[in-house]
């Protein structure tokens, strides 16, 4: 059953079916497919958070704002980073007007305390208006709660998760769960409306599954050439129709030379408007490389681009590269942290053990072992 909202009884708007879904986005300029489609209608439905993985650069942060811009929700966005905690996505106390507030009303504190007899009497005299001192004017709003405290339906993106603590991970799993957000010193807000959720994760880590669990879960690949040139073309970047769709050959090319960052749609698109601005009419080796660094971000992955960008312009296929480049190539660390948990690779005896080949190892005496740490211990050193 579509989830409702816990206070007005209003259903989150949706989609009427998986086709409409790729109706309004395409509307606004998203193109999506069909399996894309069914799991955003299924979340409308449902009111569950969407999770999305996948390399960056695919329109994991695209869909979320298509999906405000055809929902007519306003798009409430959290941007992870590495030690972020939970004041800056749920909520922070604002001490300093707090403060400033309690210096203003010093006088009138003071005639509340006239009366007490003594410091208990003051202490629950002053206790009697603790609402005036935790409210909710002082309570700064974070995407988070804002997200829950909206009277109106929005769509909350939180992107890049993978890059956050796994302690913002347990803060998202009370959100998610029931869509409410627990604030000690007021009480716990649950959502007037039902967000729309949309998470994205690059998978620079594993997320937690609990957190996997409560969402639907889609990975957003690199789409097939004819999709890549059809949503090159729906930017309208005015660049021959011919020319794109040898980008795009290209573009996928390089995707398969090991590059650190290899190229998305979105380089894809950036790199059709550059080349058309530039005037580009035909496949042009010079001006691809040229403007290379368009697409290619590190040092490195430009030289690679550099050697092989006149094969793919002829329409050739360049050798793959497997990810093995540099010390600083992902690929690297991974072949490494596999080849260490290869079992047996040290052979017999490495942690000790006897073979057959191997001489008993010689049994110190507990006196033995003694003797030796009190010479030590009382050895002076210079």
């Amino acid at each position: 059953m579509p989830r409702v909202s816990s206070r007005n009884g209003h259903r989150p708007q949706s989609f009427a079916s998986v086709e409409e879904v790729t109706s309004r986005l395409g509307d606004v300029g998203y193109l999506a497919d069909r399996a894309l489609a069914t799991t955003v209608f299924l979340q409308a439905r449902l009111g569950k958070p969407l999770l999305l993985e996948g390399p960056a650069g695919v329109g994991k942060t695209e869909l979320a704002k298509a999906l405000a811009a055809a929902t007519g929700r306003p798009l409430l966005r959290l941007q992870c980073y590495e030690g972020q905690d939970e004041t800056k996505a749920l909520y922070e106390w604002d001490y300093g007007k707090q403060m400033l507030y309690t210096q203003i009303l010093r006088e009138k504190i003071a005639q509340i305390v006239a009366d007490a007899d003594d410091l208990a009497g003051a202490v629950e005299a002053i206790g009697a208006h603790d609402s005036v001192f935790f409210s909710e004017r002082f309570l700064a709003e974070r995407p988070l709660l804002r997200a829950i405290r909206s009277p109106e339906p929005v769509v909350l993106l939180v992107d890049e998760v993978d890059r956050a603590d796994e302690a913002l991970e347990a803060v998202l799993l009370e959100m998610l769960a029931e869509y409410q957000v627990s604030v000690p010193e007021l009480g716990t807000f649950t959502a007037r409306h039902v967000p729309l959720v949309v998470l994205t994760s690059n998978n620079t880590r594993d997320l937690s599954a609990a957190l996997k669990r409560r969402c639907l879960h889609l990975f957003l690949g690199y789409p097939s050439a004819e999709r890549e040139l059809e949503i090159i073309r729906s930017k309208s970047t005015g660049l021959p129709e011919a020319v794109a769709g040898h980008l795009v050959d290209v573009v996928r090319g390089l995707r398969e030379q090991g590059l650190r960052k290899p190229p998305g749609i979105s380089e894809a698109i950036d790199w059709a408007r550059t080349l058309a601005l530039l005037g580009a009419t035909e496949p042009d080796t010079a001006l691809l490389e040229d403007t290379i660094s368009v697409v290619a971000k590190y040092e490195r992955d430009v030289e690679r681009a550099l050697r092989v960008l006149p094969v793919l312009v002829e329409g050739e296929r360049p050798v793959p590269v497997p990810e093995t480049g540099g010390a600083d190539d992902p690929g690297t660390g991974a072949a490494l942290r596999a080849a260490r948990d290869t079992p047996g690779r040290h052979g017999s005896g490495y942690y000790g053990e006897r073979t057959g080949t191997q001489a008993a190892p010689r049994r110190v005496s507990g006196s033995q072992g003694e003797r030796s740490f009190v010479a030590n211990h009382g050895r002076r050193t210079r």
